[in-house]
């Protein structure tokens, strides 16, 4: 999480909550990709949005590493980060069972802590809804690309976001929590950015092992 003044405690609250997820995370279809149909239709997916040649990726915010897992497989050089120990050590132990090379570090996904490297693609899945600002995280993002680099975004707007319920105190309040809807997101992203493309996801019930009610979409920005 971005530490700003005054978040330090929010954020502490995250990584909390985010490592004793960790060890049920992957029970979700859509987190463990365990089902041959969920793995393949995000495979195709990331296939899409991804370069053809090998790259440097870096997913932000990566969780358990089953995209990272996805991108290394077809060949790229993927980075991961993320604010919960126990998500990359589940993320680590999946590259060393796939006998796959892989990079992940603890830290903060809004600005990761990647020094001067610089990657021809960020990776971010369902993030931006737990960070208390999304638009300097976006920033943040687009500097770590090279020139001609891609942001590639998985969000949505949650069925439940009518009314959210804080999944820890003070998360409420985030600028995106319940998610944020395609629109709003385009555009945060378009001054970045030289061009954008949203994709809709909602339709495609493979992607989330069940048929979903509410927004989903990747929004693809080349910079």
């Amino acid at each position: 999480m971005t530490q700003t003044p005054g978040t330090e405690p929010l954020a502490t609250a995250v990584a909390t909550y985010w490592n004793a997820a960790a060890p049920a995370f992957d029970d979700e279809p859509d987190h463990g990709l365990r089902a041959a149909a969920t793995r393949a239709a995000w495979a195709a997916r990331l296939a899409g949005w991804l370069p053809a040649g090998p790259a440097d990726v870096l997913d932000a915010g990566c969780g358990t590493g089953s995209l990272a897992l996805l991108a290394a497989a077809d060949g790229h050089r993927v980075t991961g980060v993320d604010c919960a120990a126990a998500m990359i050590d589940r993320a680590r132990a999946k590259f060393t069972a796939a006998g796959l090379p892989g990079t992940f570090l603890v830290g903060d996904a809004a600005a990761p802590p990647t020094a001067h490297r610089a990657f021809d693609v960020v990776l971010v899945r369902h993030l931006l809804w737990t960070l208390p600002d999304p638009h300097a995280a976006l920033r943040a993002w687009a500097e770590r690309l090279r020139p001609g680099g891609r942001l590639v975004l998985v969000e949505g707007r949650w069925r439940q976001s009518a009314d959210p319920a804080p999944y820890v105190p003070g998360a409420g309040a985030l600028p995106f929590a319940g998610g944020v809807g395609a629109r709003t997101l385009a555009q945060a992203v378009e001054p970045l950015a030289a061009t954008v493309r949203i994709e809709r996801l909602d339709q495609e019930p493979a992607l989330w092992g069940h048929p979903v009610q509410d927004e989903r979409y990747a929004l693809i920005a080349h910079l």
